[in-house]
Order: C-alpha cells, then structure tokens, then sequence
C-alpha cells in the first residue's frame, strides 16, 4: 500500500512532508536576512543622513551581528529542548515586530540599539533551524536540504537589500525599513503554516550550567574547530566585500546613481544557485574538494573587483558570491553530520557554535573590514579580504589531516 509518510529515519526527498519542510525553512531564512542584511544597501544613507564614517554607519549591521553571535550559543542549548517549531516561530515574531519599530529610532544610536535587540531575537532561529533540518531529513538527502535553506538566506539578503534600496530611494529609509518589517511578519506566517510536524523528539532539558560539558565536546573535535575557523574567516571576508562596495560606487570614477546601486545586490542570486548546488556536489564529490574550490573561487573573485571598470567589478562581485556560498553550504552541512557522529556530540550546540563563529566573522571582520576602508580605499579592503580567505583556505586544508573527518 503506497503511502506519504515519510521513514522514522528523516523526510525522504520528493515526499509531500520533504517539500513543506524545504519551504517552511526557506521562508526562515528569508525572514532571517532580511531583517539582519536589510540595512547593508542603506549604509551610504545612514552615514549621510546621521553624519558618521563608513565604519560608523556599519554599526548598524554589526549590532546585530554582534549580539546574534553572543546569544546564540546559550539560547539555542537551552531553547531546542522548549521545542524546535515554539522557539523558532516566536524568534521570528519577536524579530519581525523590532523591525516594524526600526523606522521609529529618533537617533542613529537608538536605531543601533533596537537592531541589536533584533540580534538576541533572532538568536535562538539559525542555529535551531540547521538542527532540525538535520534531525528531520533522511541523512542522505541533508547536504541538498541545508543547501535550500541557505537558498533561503541568500534570496533573504538579495530582497533585503533590493526592497531596503528602492523604497529608500523613493520613501526614504524609514519608509524602507518598515517594508522590511511588514515582510519579515508575512515570512513568520508562511513558515508556521508550513512546517510539518517534527518527527524526532525534543531532547532532554538544558540548563545552562550543563552547557560548558557539551561546548567542550564539539571544541575538543579538531575537525569542527577547523570548520568554526572556516564560518569566522568567510563571513568576515564576504560581509566586508558588500558593506563597503557601495560606497565606493558612489564615489568616483563610478559615480553610480543611488537609485541603481542596490541593484548591485542582484549578485546573490548566484548564491542561490551556488549553495544548493555546492551541498549536492559535497554529497556526490566530497565536502573536502568543493570547499577547496569554493574558496579559491571567492579569492579570484575579490582579486577581479580591483578595476576601474564597472562591468568587470560586478562581475568579480558575483564571484565572490559564488565562492562563499558555496564554501558556507558545504561547511555548515558538514558540521550537523560531524557533530552527529561524535560519542559527545550534539547537532544543535555545533550548529550554534558554527554560527557563533558566522555572526562574529560579520560583526567583527566588518568592523575591521570599514577601518581598511577609510585608511586605504578598496585595495585595502582587497588585501584584506584575501587575507581572510587565505585563512579559511589553510583551515580547509587542514581537514585533510584529521582523522576521520568525514
């Protein structure tokens, strides 16, 4: 007799249940990047309408990084046992409402603080929703699962910016970040009324004095360090590339339109297709050579941004997007299935942990990534970029020798 449920085992792909668990995630991280990256295409604004420096106005997205990347540890620990669908579902509503009262902020520092609150909110959510993908789908279908929900963050980050971009143009940037709030609740719906019932149980009740027994069990693997190394060096890169493109095509010798530069953040849809396809190439390929491919295309395409022209830079641009996405969907996958497999291990607190080292690569590498900037133009920010994907470059080679890294 034929039947749509899905194994104990995990959502198989091409079930009813599979598909709405694809869905309700990718609306996750839609929600998730849009409200964290909406302000990226409006940081040459913020600098002139509060008149602070370029590294001052990205103040703006690392509040949020910043506070996302401390609270996520203990949060997600703790929150995975109060239930994965509960806390991920009021995440997202806590976050979305913060978001409506962005626009409100009378002061660039006010507007900093009510982003960092969005950064605790949205603490206990990416962390949560890469463990349950990881506890809910078929083992051998994970690495194109992950893929998807990272698909999700990247159309996030692409819809953040664009939407952020034009109605700031046309309504001002109050305007725009209340859209992005109105969007961010319309996201929290979808997913609630997708999200298929868990199949795995949730584990036993955390407290967060129990907390440094497992943090220690992933640290002790050489092999998650690596790829917690990897997640910091990546996203600092990556985030300093988008942060401060801007406002060198503002400038001349491009002297882009406002209105057209977030059209520059079309980009992301290249991370779209990179990171679907990239988890797929590790289940086939191998994690180890797709993430080393994936690396170096980021390299060669931070190199290709150095030009005067602006066909070439945009698309070196796309490149780097590629290059990441790729890396970061192999790498994060990697850690759920490494972390499962340990004696100690738990999915949940490697997750967290991985994107401890995510958000923190944003927030700090960003911060670092506008002092380059402001001291030596964009070949300072080339530099280092480079720099920072060389790092990540060595760590991912350094799983190579690791025993049983799989």
């Amino acid at each position: 007799m034929t039947t749509t449920a899905p194994p104990r085992a995990g959502h198989e792909r091409g079930t009813p249940t599979y598909r709405r668990l694809g869905a309700a995630m990718w609306c996750a991280g839609l929600a998730t990047f849009v409200l964290v990256y909406c302000v990226q295409a409006l940081l040459p604004t913020l600098a002139a309408e509060f008149a602070v420096s370029s590294s001052a106005a990205s103040l703006a997205l690392s509040a949020t990084t910043g506070t996302l990347a401390l609270a996520i540890v203990p949060l997600s620990a703790v929150a995975e046992s109060w239930g994965r669908t509960r806390v991920m579902t009021a995440a997202l509503a806590a976050s979305a409402v913060l978001g409506v009262l962005a626009p409100l902020a009378p002061t660039f520092g006010a507007l900093v603080t009510v982003r960092a609150l969005q950064g605790v909110a949205l603490a206990a959510l990416p962390a949560l929703a890469m463990a349950h993908v990881t506890r809910e789908v078929a083992p051998r279908w994970l690495g194109g699962a992950v893929g998807l929900l990272i698909a999700g963050n990247t159309i996030g980050g692409l819809s953040g910016r664009l939407v952020a971009g034009a109605v700031a143009d046309v309504a001002g940037w109050r305007v725009a970040l209340a859209v992005i709030g109105g969007l961010s609740l319309l996201c929290t719906v979808a997913f609630r009324l997708l999200l298929p019932p868990a199949l795995a149980p949730a584990p036993a009740r955390v407290r967060l004095r129990e907390l440094g027994g497992p943090l220690r069990a992933q640290l002790a693997d050489p092999g998650l360090r690596c790829l917690f190394g990897i997640a910091f060096l990546l996203m600092g890169a990556f985030v300093t590339v988008y942060n401060y493109l801007g406002f060198r095509l503002l400038a001349p010798p491009f002297t882009l339109p406002a209105a057209l530069l977030g059209l520059v953040f079309l980009g992301y849809l290249a991370g779209t297709w990179a990171s679907t396809g990239a988890g797929r190439l590790g289940d086939r390929w191998g994690r180890r050579r797709v993430l080393w491919a994936a690396v170096l295309v980021a390299v060669a395409g931070a190199w290709a941004t150095l030009p005067d022209s602006l066909p070439v830079v945009l698309a070196g641009l796309i490149v780097v997007t590629v290059g990441f996405f790729a890396a970061h969907s192999v790498a994060s996958s990697w850690v759920g299935r490494r972390a499962s497999m340990l004696p100690a291990g738990s999915p949940a607190v490697a997750s967290s942990l991985y994107l401890f080292a995510y958000y923190l690569g944003s927030s700090v590498g960003g911060a670092l990534g506008g002092i380059a900037y402001d001291l030596g133009g964009w070949p300072a920010v080339v530099a280092y970029v480079t720099a920072l994907f060389a790092g990540a470059l060595g760590l991912a080679l350094t799983l190579r020798r690791v025993t049983a890294l799989t």
